[in-house]
């Protein structure tokens, strides 16, 4: 009875003026161990994390899923960028540039003042090619590496640069379209957080963009991944859905999967396909409106 109504209620969602659905959500591969970390090539492929099992997946432009890397050292947040290599972020310990064939491994930062990274957890590209990324606890060793949990800032061909260390498990992060401002999503506080880019790696005074809408009333429950699309509404995946909010930060509406989304971003033709990884599957809705795509310089 439980699963007719939540069918039901996924066959009614309205649609969010602009944004959609257009259409059904859709599953398009299940049986794995936890999926995170999609992201779109801009050619009709998708790659996606498979974390306990360690591996890359790659879903082709023909519908076919095969393993791209593994083992994949627990990847989770992945990009690809303008070179087409993907870089990840591996919860081992490292952040990495794969090669578009998979076998090539480049470690781009392993370290920060001489001790290991807790455990990468998801990345953004900037037009400059320096990579802003979290490192939370999840999958840390312990006691903590680093001894916070932190946001950093890697300069292309640099070494990492903490700009955070006060949030509680930072996780998502994402730049908005003109790169002025950068989001930072929580995953221990309902408080997400928004900063503006004074210039590469440099952030000015952070303020809270939003306060995600709570499945349980007085609940705290945070962020974990998100995307972003053309005009800068920000799609954060919680406990109650995907929540889509404004630049202004309005909650616009929710987007329901059959399993709670870990991350999401945007693929398939035009770009308006919402692919979203949710626990043991991932599934994909067309939207109205395109994603927006960081490739770097």
């Amino acid at each position: 009875m439980l699963a007719f109504l939540f069918a039901a209620s996924l066959a009614a969602q309205e649609p969010i003026p602009g944004i959609g659905p257009k259409g059904p959500v859709e599953k398009v591969a299940g049986g794995f161990g936890f999926t995170e970390g999609p992201a779109s090539d801009g050619k009709g492929n998708l790659y996606f994390s498979d974390i306990p099992n360690a591996r890359i997946h790659k879903l082709d432009a023909q519908g076919s899923v095969s393993v791209f890397r593994e083992p994949s050292n627990k990847t989770n947040g992945l990009m690809v960028d303008g070179l087409g290599r993907i870089l990840a972020c591996e919860m081992d310990g490292a952040v990495v540039a794969l090669s578009a064939d998979g076998k090539g491994r480049e470690v781009l930062a392993d370290q920060h003042n001489g001790k290991p990274l807790n455990a990468p957890n998801d990345l953004v590209i900037d037009k400059t090619g320096g990579i802003y990324f979290t490192d939370p606890m999840y999958g840390a060793k312990t006691p903590l590496p680093q001894g916070k949990t932190c946001v950093y800032y890697l300069p292309k061909g640099g070494k990492p640069v903490r700009l955070l260390d006060n949030l509680p498990n930072p996780n998502g992060v994402i730049l908005s379209p003109d790169e002025k401002t950068l989001y930072v999503i929580p995953s221990s506080q309902k408080q997400m957080m928004a900063y503006p880019v004074e210039a590469p790696g440099k952030l000015g005074v952070g303020r809270v963009f939003c306060e995600l809408a709570q499945r349980k009333p007085g609940g705290n429950g945070g962020g974990d991944g998100l995307a972003v699309d053309v005009k800068g509404n920000l799609y954060i995946t919680a406990e109650t859905g995907v929540q889509v909010w404004s630049p202004a930060g309005t909650l616009l509406g929710t987007l329901v999967f059959p399993e709670q989304p870990a991350n999401c971003d945007f693929g398939g033709p035009g770009n308006k396909t919402l692919y979203a990884t949710a626990r043991t599957g991932l599934y994909k809705v067309e939207l109205e409106i395109p994603g927006h795509r960081f490739t770097g310089p």
